[in-house]
């Protein structure tokens, strides 16, 4: 199960406390202070990751914790810092502070981000000796680590996203393009969470199939459509063998529409699959129902390697004409 959204605490380290102690020994019975400050608390870092299922784990587990620092001890020892934590999270992950309102996005898997910074150890009384007050014994107590509530929403970053009604040939494409290993079973929604590959050095998403009441939740409803936002390229994959072609591609632009008119802008290209299953003359009259509606077609079969390199070439090629490559 893909976990795209949760409501999670973070929390850092507190700071240890400073010492107070003055120095005592079999040759010393009034030494002066030499308590030790605390040591600093963990941070709390986020970074970018390329798998999807990383916030699976914080489906039950709903807090991230720092250690404390270590309090400050006689003899000068200083308390020991503690370490830091790196939590990864899938690419495309949108946070939100709910306090607050900041909002901020991993969009790399190489920036750590710093989510909530540790406390700062206190200062024991060795820091406060002074030539009019040689036995301070004050100290200063550990800050307070930062605690934040956040709510975390994933929204797939890849350059191209596969679209279409369910069993319309996706999981497979993206297997031959990428070599990506998705579920594949000849029956609808066998693709139950998107699932990526690369093709080269591009992401491509194979987002699960949509059908219409999908902007209202139906079937897998709203989970999957924000997962197109990011996309550059639509392929809109189209089964050469359903009867109703044109009916079928309107059913799924219409769900875009009533999710995001501004889905509509992105460019898009119509995939017309399973081309070894139709006639030639099912191709010739798909394709040009299509085009006089002024698509962009582009035809292929799994089955045909060399449709399919030509199909990789052509998504290369838009991808360095995308907007935002120039």
């Amino acid at each position: 199960m893909l976990v795209d959204n949760i409501k999670l605490t973070i929390k850092a380290g507190d700071g240890g406390d400073g010492s107070a102690h003055l120095l005592r020994d079999a040759r010393t019975s009034k030494g002066g202070p030499d308590g030790g400050n605390g040591g600093n608390g963990g941070n709390i870092y986020f970074q970018g990751s390329h798998n999807i299922t990383d916030l699976r784990e914080f489906r039950y587990k709903k807090k991230i914790e720092a250690d404390n620092g270590i309090a400050g001890k006689g003899q000068k020892m200083f308390g020991r810092n503690a370490s830091h934590v790196t939590t990864f999270f899938p690419l495309g992950t949108r946070i939100t502070n709910l306090i607050s309102g900041e909002v901020y996005e991993i969009t790399d898997t190489t920036t750590r981000i710093l989510a909530a910074r540790g406390g700062i150890g206190g200062r024991g009384n060795v820091e406060f000796k002074t030539p009019t007050n040689q036995t301070p014994r004050n100290i200063e107590r550990g800050t307070p680590g930062e605690e934040k509530q956040l709510f975390l929403e994933l929204r797939l970053i890849a350059q191209i996203g596969l679209i279409g009604l369910p069993n319309a040939g996706k999981s497979s494409l993206l297997a031959v393009l990428t070599h990506a290993t998705p579920k594949i079973a000849d029956y609808p929604f066998t693709t139950l969470e998107p699932n990526i590959g690369m093709l080269d050095a591009a992401a491509i998403a194979d987002i699960p199939g949509l059908i219409e009441g999908a902007s209202k939740g139906k079937g897998l409803g709203i989970d999957f459509l924000r997962h197109i936002a990011k996309t550059k390229i639509i392929i809109h994959c189209i089964d050469l063998t359903n009867t109703h072609p044109k009916t079928s591609y309107d059913t799924v632009r219409n769900e875009l529409k009533k999710f995001n008119t501004e889905l509509l802008a992105k460019p898009e290209y119509v995939l017309l699959s399973k081309s070894d299953l139709a006639s030639q003359a099912t191709i010739r009259k798909t394709r040009a129902l299509f085009e006089k509606a002024g698509k962009n077609v582009l035809i292929c079969s799994i089955y045909d390697q060399q449709s399919i390199d030509a199909l990789k070439q052509k998504l290369k090629k838009l991808l360095e004409n995308a907007p935002g490559n120039a």
